[in-house]
């Protein structure tokens, strides 16, 4: 289950995709400059307090958050633009309910009005900083490869058996990049671990033979090389080196 795809589910994505807020280990760091006059291209922008994911004291906030649990993607969005909407419509602001599909920059563009009513910034403080959340998930490079990482799962669960291991093993392969060979839709060194956790997890014990013996020792050195190649390894590869 915690190194699947499977779940259509906002909540879930916010908390992989986001960066984890400093001292916490279930919330994450929302960035706020966009509702700011500050314009700056780093997204790790420290002068800026960064927002969260615990509002409890909005019940609008606490209501979209149960939304983002516990509805699939497209559903808990619709919530968020209507809650948006309800809140510009209650602070007097110039908006326009659009119908159809709701895209990120839909989202964005509805919390730019309030970016410059303080008062408006002030009463709908919590729900902006939920919406920022779902609008950066979106956005987020991470995401497309959710669907990567989805559709290999299901094509595992189609083809995986005990006698297809090292055949599996050996389409892994040429994904496994070193940094410098890698481009922004290619697996990370962690990404290929979560998936070998998922694919042993599906097939279970195995009894071990010269084909998969080989296979296995082949992925082996290809991750060996990929994370000696790392210029700046992440926290989880240097605790497991």
């Amino acid at each position: 289950g915690a190194v699947g795809h499977h779940g259509d589910n906002l909540a879930e994505k916010i908390l992989s995709v986001l960066p984890k807020l400093p001292g916490h280990k279930t919330d994450v760091m929302v960035n706020m400059v966009e509702l700011t006059a500050l314009q700056t291209p780093d997204e790790t922008c420290s002068v800026i307090a960064p927002g969260c994911l615990a509002q409890p004291n909005d019940p609008a906030a606490t209501a979209l958050w149960e939304s983002f649990m516990n509805l699939k993607q497209k559903e808990a969005v619709m919530e968020a633009r209507r809650h948006l909407v309800e809140a510009a419509s209650r602070e007097n602001l110039p908006i326009k309910m659009s119908m159809g599909e709701v895209t990120p920059e839909q989202l964005s563009s509805y919390i730019q009005l309030f970016k410059n009513n303080f008062k408006a910034l002030e009463n709908h403080c919590g729900l902006l900083q939920l919406v920022l959340a779902a609008v950066q998930t979106l956005k987020h490079p991470q995401n497309s490869k959710w669907d990567n990482f989805l559709a290999f799962e299901r094509l595992l669960l189609q083809t995986i058996g005990e006698s297809e291991m090292p055949s599996v093993l050996k389409q892994l392969l040429p994904m496994i990049k070193c940094h410098s060979e890698r481009t922004q839709d290619d697996y990370t060194c962690e990404d290929f671990l979560v998936l070998l956790v998922y694919m042993y997890s599906v097939v279970g014990e195995m009894k071990g033979g010269k084909e998969l013996d080989e296979a296995e020792e082949e992925v082996k050195k290809a991750l060996v090389k990929a994370i000696c190649d790392e210029p700046e390894p992440s926290p989880l590869l240097q605790k497991i080196t």
